[in-house]
């Protein structure tokens, strides 16, 4: 089971890595005006959300703690990156400011996971 666990942490990051890869990548786009979601920042935010719902459903079933209110921020504000990704992504420019505000939400999934214990 630990194996099953470790393969997902994984995959989990590597949805992050892809969601904040996408958004690093556009940096210099935002800073003209012309940034835009791109496709790899939505699947990474899916892949976050399938990847951390199995992650929470392995560590109930092998009767460890969960920390319920972290996992629900961490799902609020993904479920918040996910809506505006997915509504925006077609647009062919971005607004500076809901870009950014993607970009920080996201960095704050990261250290809410890494430093929340």
């Amino acid at each position: 089971m630990d194996v099953l666990t470790h393969l997902f942490v994984g995959l989990h990051i590597i949805g992050i890595a892809a969601l904040l890869g996408g958004f690093l990548t556009q940096m210099k786009a935002m800073g003209q005006g012309t940034a835009r979601f791109v496709p790899g920042m939505l699947h990474g935010a899916l892949t976050m959300l399938v990847t951390g719902m199995v992650l929470v459903g392995l560590v109930q079933s092998q009767d460890h703690d969960l920390n319920t209110v972290k996992i629900g921020i961490k799902l609020a504000v993904l479920i918040v990156i996910l809506a505006l990704v997915y509504v925006k992504r077609d647009e062919e420019k971005v607004d500076k400011g809901l870009f950014a505000l993607v970009g920080g939400l996201t960095m704050a999934n990261v250290f809410i996971a890494v430093l929340w214990t």
